[in-house]
């Protein structure tokens, strides 16, 4: 796979994904290739659309033309929407899975907006799902059921821009992590007495300072780290060191270039210096932010037409600088200035004071809603109870109408009558009007109270 196909690729995997380069001596058909030898499939990039958008990757490799034109594109005009003109010339086949692939994501779209639209209030109001679709940018949504030039470009600039802003995003939501773990410190030794808050301080306070002492770090990218990745992981003479073997070794999937992943997995020996998953000062969600810096320096540094890859030009002329060989003294995030200001903590304090009083409202209204319920079931327990009375009420009173002198009282219509309305009382339809059975005075009355019968004359055969 060459470097423009990797390009396209890194769409998919740039958020540390492995890519799965295609086999042009693949087996053929017929001839399946063990099992163990498949690459490992695919992680999630996080994007919303990371399925759609792998698969159209995927049906687009398998076309000779479209690959053909791969070899010889350049970054701008896969950027630039000029290879995107060339799906045109695609065979019918790989237009049709396409367009197949853009009905189900418009489908998959539609019930998301479904699902957000039936958890609000305005369900039940006239929707305009054409305008709604509109919100989604890496599709056309005027033309909802084929796969054309104007969706590739979409979906490649789109791709690009929500991945280049995906590492300012993981840096937010680890800035949030730290205040929110700052603001709970602070409550709970505001909880402690002052001599219980003095001795939590000093321990707090002696964890981190045992944090602190760790071997130095390497800065990422340099001689010495690479030296050490060399020796301790791949079992070789750091006095034989050599950056092509060494980037051939690390190019994990052959493809040609070290992709985010490749590059993060050659900082694990120095990371592994200042966390411990065992210790309880070593915070793993530090480690994280820290693998993070590390490769945003390597690519800052290595990575000269800013495509998030490094090849092995780009590389082998980045260990020719003199940062290579003496580089700045690498500065973990404890080394650093907070990742966050006092100004920013305490803003952030005053959105959960805001979300705290919310929930508080949300939790006393359900449970007025709670309380509500229970009055209503015991409600209901008490007109049972009044139905069951009721109905055995109505099994004596039929009793005393069935036999009169051993005989029935009653003709079959007049007896199937009085069940139905048995059945009518059952149901809560209490008060209602019987008919009484021929011989009783009057042509109904009141189910309830029930009167023993008088007088009642004997029914003839």
């Amino acid at each position: 796979m060459n470097r423009m196909s990797c390009w396209l690729l890194l769409l998919s995997f740039s958020l540390g994904v492995l890519s799965v380069p295609i086999d042009h001596n693949a087996t053929p058909q017929g001839n399946v290739a063990p099992q163990e030898d498949k690459q490992e499939e695919s992680l999630d990039t996080g994007l919303y659309y990371d399925r759609y958008l792998r698969e159209v990757i995927e049906v687009l490799e398998t076309d000779p033309h479209f690959r053909e034109k791969l070899q010889t594109a350049n970054t701008e005009d896969i950027k630039n929407g000029r290879l995107s003109k060339e799906l045109d010339l695609v065979g019918h086949h790989v237009r049709t899975r396409l367009d197949e692939l853009k009905r189900q994501e418009v489908s998959r779209l539609r019930m998301l907006l479904k699902a957000k639209l039936d958890s609000t209030d305005t369900h039940n109001m006239q929707i305009d799902h054409a305008a709604l679709l509109k919100q989604f940018e890496h599709l056309d949504p005027h033309n909802q059921n084929t796969f054309e030039a104007k969706d590739l470009e979409l979906l490649i600039s789109t791709a690009t821009k929500d991945l280049e802003s995906y590492d300012a995003e993981r840096h937010e939501e680890f800035k949030r992590y730290e205040m929110l773990k700052e603001h709970e410190r602070r409550e709970y030794l505001k909880s402690l007495d002052q001599e219980e808050r003095e001795r939590e301080e000093k321990r707090l306070e002696e964890l981190k300072e045992k944090h602190r002492q760790h071997p130095k770090v390497n800065a990422p990218g340099s001689v010495a780290q690479l030296r050490e990745v060399w020796e301790e992981t791949d079992g070789l003479d750091p006095q034989e060191f050599n950056p092509k073997t060494f980037f051939k070794l690390h190019d994990t999937n052959g493809d040609g270039v070290l992709d985010e992943q490749e590059l993060e997995a050659l900082f694990t020996k120095e990371l592994e210096k200042v966390y411990d998953p065992q210790n309880e000062e070593d915070d793993m969600v530090e480690m994280e932010e820290e693998r993070l810096r590390m490769r945003e320096h390597v690519m800052k540094n290595v990575d000269t037409n800013h495509d998030r890859l490094v090849s092995l030009e780009e590389f082998l002329k980045s260990t020719e600088k003199k940062e290579f060989n003496n580089p700045k003294e690498w500065e973990t995030l404890d080394d650093t200035k907070p990742v966050y200001s006092e100004e920013e903590l305490q803003k952030f304090e005053e959105e959960l004071r805001e979300k705290e009083v919310e929930l508080g409202k949300r939790a006393a209204s359900l449970q007025h809603e709670q309380e509500l319920l229970k009055e209503r079931g015991k409600a209901l327990e008490a007109q049972k109870k009044e139905y069951q009375q009721a109905v055995m009420e109505m099994s004596q009173k039929q009793k005393d109408l069935q036999v009169v002198e051993g005989q029935p009282l009653a003709g079959p219509n007049e007896e199937l009558q009085f069940h139905k309305e048995m059945k009518k009382l059952e149901e809560g339809e209490r008060g209602s009007k019987v008919p009484v059975p021929q011989g009783m005075a009057g042509e109904t009355q009141n189910i309830h109270p029930v009167e023993p019968p008088q007088n009642l004359p004997l029914h003839t055969p």
